[in-house]
């Protein structure tokens, strides 16, 4: 097999009414055939519809280069994927890959989703979309996925979406979608395995990266396993790094570390509910900052969002029988935690009465509160209060220990506990609001 390294000198950058998807695909399939390499695209404005990655080929933006999405649907033909987490047709991605092995995009060129003329039909009539919207970058079923160093802006929905993958590294990118925009999240990797994310930054309108399973909904239930999360900034979005509420196939050895959140609604947050199962377990979470943030950790069972999420039952703080439908959370420990300029909760975490959350370690976890708090709900889920500046909410919480919590200008109690006789609470350290 011959590698190439293809330029794409014959495009036509800054030409506002040409279309180059033609030019760009005949590349990335040329450098496939030849057997790989890398297909590089220069400096100027390239204005494109779907382009289809292949195996083995590099798609490098220089410095300067920008691969702007038109945002026609016609230029989006459906594939087959995931949309929040069952199985159905979606637009198709604007950087797609199916099946790939060593797929790549990489420089310190710039992808431009087009979103705005998305997010506006999805706001005034999304019936208007034969499909949902389309991912800025969708893997399916890849192995050794790299993408490095680029800038993604204004994704149409999700902004990187690996699907099923195995073997995935994302670093050095920065994504901008504003904070009003619907559904952009950061990076989503849902039923993927051995996935590394590091020295992002996530400025986004939807969640900044969240760890995903699928539904209830999905063809088949696939665990994502063996997520690390290293020194990543998270700037707005509803959370900062979120595993759920998609999360039938389980979640597991997840590793989040050295990161900065600011302003994001909420900072670490598990979510589910009655009805999806799955297990998230062996998660650690260390050495966060956070600042101006809603609430700084949230565990909810009760997540109320998705199809069948306002059934009575998934609402209902009495036991229900355990069975394969039932979520479960443990073996989840927080170390080496500072939230400032917090709002409404120092932390919201829960169990089902019928499955408590277990082993569960809050350590060195110091939260201040914002002396022009703002009240919110800390957690979506009926029955959760708006509130400002309240403590520590508990419930359902069994063999795990809280220790050395600091919270600093809370009005009322530190901790608010229920049905958790097996929690301990130690060196706790709760400084008033009036004090």
């Amino acid at each position: 097999m011959r590698s190439i390294d293809t330029t794409v000198p014959d495009l036509a950058p800054d030409a506002s009414d040409t279309l180059e998807t033609a030019a760009l695909q005949a590349r990335i399939d040329d450098a496939a055939s030849a057997g790989g390499g890398r297909v590089v695209v220069p400096a100027g404005v390239h204005r494109t519809g779907a382009l289809r990655l292949r195996s083995h080929v590099e798609l490098h933006l220089e410095a300067g280069a920008r691969l702007e999405f038109v945002p026609d649907p016609g230029l989006y033909p459906a594939v087959a994927a995931r949309w929040e987490g069952a199985s159905v047709e979606v637009h198709s991605p604007c950087l797609y890959a199916h099946g790939e092995t060593d797929v790549a995009i990489t420089g310190l060129g710039t992808v431009d989703g087009g979103g705005a003329a998305w997010w506006d039909t999805f706001t005034r009539d999304r019936a208007a979309l034969a499909y949902p919207r389309p991912t800025l970058v969708g893997l399916h079923e890849c192995t050794r996925v790299t993408i490095r160093d680029v800038t993604l802006t204004d994704s149409p929905a999700w902004t990187v979406h690996p699907l099923l993958c195995e073997d995935v590294s994302i670093s050095g990118i920065r994504i901008v979608n504003p904070p009003d925009s619907p559904n952009t999240d950061g990076i989503d990797p849902e039923s993927c395995r051995n996935v590394r994310i590091s020295d992002c930054h996530i400025d986004v309108g939807d969640d900044c990266i969240a760890i995903k399973a699928g539904t209830e909904r999905a063809d088949s239930k696939v665990a994502c396993e063996n997520i690390t999360i290293t020194g990543c900034t998270m700037v707005h979005g509803h959370g900062g790094v979120v595993i759920g509420s998609e999360m039938s196939g389980g979640v597991r050895n997840v590793v989040i570390g050295d990161c900065v959140f600011s302003g994001t609604d909420r900072g670490i947050r598990v979510k589910s509910r009655r009805g999806r199962g799955g297990t998230v377990e062996d998660v650690r979470v260390t050495n966060v900052v956070m600042d101006d943030v809603m609430c700084p950790i949230v565990v909810n069972p009760f997540y109320f969002c998705g199809p069948d999420g306002k059934e009575p039952w998934v609402a209902d703080r009495a036991a229900y029988p355990v069975d394969d439908r039932t979520p479960l959370f443990r073996r989840i420990h927080l170390s080496h935690i500072t939230a400032r300029n917090v709002h409404a909760a120092a932390a919201h975490l829960y169990g089902l009465p019928e499955q408590p959350l277990a082993e569960v370690t809050l350590d060195d976890v110091a939260v201040s509160f914002a002396p022009d708090a703002v009240a919110g709900y800390p957690a979506m889920a009926d029955g959760v209060d708006e509130m400002a500046r309240h403590g520590v909410h508990a419930g359902f919480v069994a063999d795990s220990v809280f220790s050395r919590i600091r919270i600093v200008g809370c009005d009322g109690p530190g901790f608010h506990v229920e049905d958790s006789p097996s929690l301990r609470v130690t060196e706790v350290t709760v400084v008033s609001a009036d004090d």
